[in-house]
């Protein structure tokens, strides 16, 4: 699951927004502070930020900064009434993967934000996933324990994968299900989940990093880092 941050101060259009781009796969928080925003970048690493420039405390500019000195993975569009050609370059010469001026098309704002979630799936597929003595290279179907190679099936390899992307989110059983067995989901036992869950557990032997919160799903947690 992929994770959309909202900076923006305006309430009724961040509820808008957050509306407009929430969908199975992708959750979204909104925050109306630098200083909200960076405290939910201690605790998730969105995908992509949606952010305004003119804050109540301070400008979208210095958390530009900040973001891509800290986390340069992290796609940002800048969505502002800011429309110079000055703030556009500082923008996007500051790192800003797009630069948006309001008003604004949701339409066309929600094919930008979708095009960039894609191209991070795609540079998402192409990385080894490595935590601990776990090294998971998703492209090339080759799973190692301490060095030693696992023979994982389809959906297993789904699972984790969905799982080792989003590590210290719990994904909901029905999203699982949903992305796992894309066939036909309609027609999957819930038991079918929790079958394959052991099944991955016990061939990694990772029954201290896929931890089940009850009632609602399963998360990939890295206890060691």
């Amino acid at each position: 699951m992929q994770q959309i941050l909202i900076v923006e101060d305006d309430i009724s259009l961040s509820k808008g927004l957050k509306k407009a781009l929430t969908k199975d796969d992708v959750q979204v928080v909104s925050c109306s502070t630098i200083k909200s925003a960076q405290e939910q970048l201690s605790v998730i690493q969105p995908a992509l930020i949606i952010l305004d420039i003119n804050l109540p405390d301070g400008s979208g500019f210095s958390l530009l900064k900040q973001v891509k000195q800290e986390h340069p993975d992290i796609a940002v569009i800048m969505l502002t009434a800011n429309d110079t050609d000055s703030d556009v370059v500082r923008g996007l010469e500051g790192g800003a993967d797009d630069y948006v001026t309001k008003p604004f098309s949701l339409s066309v704002l929600r094919a930008r934000v979708n095009n960039k979630l894609r191209k991070r799936d795609n540079i998402q597929s192409n990385k080894m996933v490595c935590f601990d003595h776990f090294a998971f290279d998703f492209q090339n179907m080759v799973f190692t324990v301490d060095g030693v190679q696992i023979e994982l099936s389809k959906t297993e390899q789904k699972l984790l994968r969905l799982l080792t992307e989003n590590p210290g989110i719990t994904l909901r059983r029905d999203t699982l299900i949903n992305r796992v067995w894309t066939d036909g989901s309609d027609y999957v036992d819930e038991n079918a989940l929790s079958v394959a869950v052991k099944r991955l557990r016990d061939k990694l032997g990772a029954q201290d990093y896929i931890k089940t919160v009850y009632g609602i799903g399963y998360a990939w947690v890295n206890n060691h880092v």
